[in-house]
C-alpha cells in the first residue's frame, strides 16, 4: 500500500504515546485481529456448508457491513452468489428468489428488530440456517432452537463494528473460499515502522484538522469495488466518535463521476472538510479503440480506462495540493485478503486512537438505543 499523508503536522508525540499505551493495554476486541484468535466454529463444520452456491446473509450495521466490504473488494475471487439483506425494503428483488437454501443470520444482541423481521419474511421451512449471536437468551437463540439451526457465538467483548475479523466476517469469508488467515495482519503491522508512522501521522493530522473546525471527512473513492469498504468505515468512524457533541461525518464520493457534480464544491466551497483519495491498482486493462479517435484527442491513443482514471486521481491531488486542501491518499497495489486485512487494521486502530484523543468511548453507541426503545413503544 502506498500512503500519502495530510498536510504535515509537526507534533505527534502525544499520539505516539497513546499508540504505545494502546498496545500495552489492548482492548479485548483486538484479539480478533490476530491469527491466534479462537473462533467459535471449526473448519470441519464450515466445510460442509461450502457446497451451497447461493447464500443469503441477513443482518444490520456492523453485523453485515464487514462481510459486504470483503465480498465487494474480492468479488472476482468469489464463485458463490451472495445476497445481502441489510435494510427493510419491501421492494427488494431477494423476496422473489426461491433458490437460496442457506441463510446466515447475524445479530450480536440477538434481538435486532430489522434482522428478525427480515428473517421471518425470507426463511423457508426447507432452508438450512446458521446463526451468529451472543451466548445468552435472546430472540435469535430461541429461533435457532425452533429452526434446529447451527449457532455460533458472537463474542460479547467484540462490538459489531469491530467484528469484521471475528466470526462475523471470517465465517462468511470461509464460505466464500477465501483464506481467513491472510486477513490477520495485526501482529506484523504493529512492528512495521512505515505502517506505524503512517498511522500516527494520520491520526495527528486528523486531530489538527478537527481543532481547526473541519469535521467532514470526504472519501474520494476511485475503486467501485471498495464502495462497501467505505460504508463499513463510515459506520466505524461515525458510530465510534459521534458522542459528546464531537465526531467526524464521513461521506463517500464516487470518483471520477463526482468530478461532474460535487468537485466544484470541494474545490471552491466552504473549507470545512478534509479528504481521502483511494484507489486500487492492477485492475483489468480495457484499452480504448484507436480506430475512431479524432486528431484533437490523439493523446488518448493507446490509453486504457484504468490509466485515464489514475491520471484523473493524480491531477485532482495536484489541484488539491495547489489549493492547500488537506488530503491523504491510499493506493493499494494488490487486491487480496492481505491488503484488505491491512486496511481493516489501519482504520480500526485509527478510530480507537482518535477516540482516546477526543476523550470519547469508541466502543459504545448509547443514543441509538433511544430509537430502538421508541420504535418498540410504537409497535406495542
Amino acid at each position: 500500500m502506498i500512503f500519502k499523508n495530510f498536510l504535515k503536522v509537526k507534533n505527534n508525540k502525544k499520539v505516539k504515546k497513546d499508540f504505545q499505551d494502546l498496545l500495552k493495554n489492548e482492548p479485548p476486541c483486538f484479539d480478533s485481529l490476530k491469527p491466534s484468535y479462537k473462533y467459535s466454529y471449526s473448519k470441519k463444520i464450515i466445510n460442509k456448508y461450502k457446497r451451497f452456491p447461493k447464500i443469503r446473509i441477513i443482518g444490520m450495521g456492523g453485523s453485515i457491513l464487514g462481510t459486504q466490504a470483503i465480498y465487494g473488494f474480492l468479488k472476482k475471487k468469489i464463485k458463490n452468489k451472495i445476497t445481502f439483506v441489510d435494510n427493510l425494503n419491501s421492494n427488494a428483488d431477494y423476496f422473489k428468489d426461491k433458490n437460496v437454501n442457506l441463510n446466515l443470520i447475524i445479530s450480536k444482541s440477538g434481538n435486532t428488530l430489522e434482522t428478525i423481521a427480515n428473517a421471518h419474511t425470507l426463511i423457508k421451512s426447507k432452508d438450512c440456517n446458521l446463526i451468529i449471536t451472543e451466548d445468552k437468551d435472546s430472540y435469535l437463540t430461541s429461533l435457532a432452537s425452533k429452526l434446529k439451526a447451527e449457532i455460533f457465538e458472537h463474542k460479547n467483548y467484540i462490538g459489531g463494528r469491530y467484528s469484521v475479523l471475528s466470526e462475523v466476517g471470517m465465517l462468511p469469508a470461509e464460505l466464500m473460499n477465501l483464506n481467513e488467515n491472510k486477513f490477520k495482519q495485526f501482529n506484523s503491522l504493529i512492528k512495521n515502522k512505515t505502517f506505524v508512522n503512517n498511522l500516527v501521522n494520520s491520526v495527528s493530522a486528523t486531530l489538527n484538522l478537527i481543532n481547526r473546525g473541519k469535521y467532514t471527512s470526504i472519501i474520494l473513492n476511485y475503486d467501485e469495488q471498495s464502495e462497501n469498504l467505505f460504508k463499513w468505515y463510515q459506520q466505524l468512524i461515525a458510530e465510534s466518535l459521534g458522542k459528546k457533541s464531537k465526531g467526524i461525518l464521513p461521506i463517500i464520493s464516487s470518483m471520477p463521476k463526482d468530478n461532474h457534480s460535487l468537485m466544484q464544491l470541494y474545490l471552491d466551497g466552504p473549507k470545512k472538510s478534509f479528504y481521502t483519495f483511494f484507489n486500487v491498482l492492477g485492475n483489468r486493462v480495457i484499452k480504448l479503440n484507436n480506430n475512431h479517435i479524432l486528431a484533437s484527442h490523439k493523446y488518448l491513443r493507446g490509453q486504457s480506462i484504468e490509466k485515464i482514471k489514475q491520471s484523473q486521481m493524480l491531477a485532482t491531488e495536484n489541484v488539491f495540493t495547489s489549493k492547500k486542501i488537506p488530503f491523504r491518499s491510499f493506493r493499494v497495489l494488490k487486491r487480496d485478503e492481505k491488503s484488505l486485512g491491512e486496511l481493516f487494521c489501519f482504520f480500526i486502530l485509527e478510530t480507537v486512537l482518535l477516540g482516546r484523543a477526543l476523550k470519547v468511548n469508541p466502543y459504545d453507541q448509547p443514543s441509538v438505543e433511544l430509537i430502538k426503545k421508541e420504535t418498540k413503544k410504537i409497535l406495542t
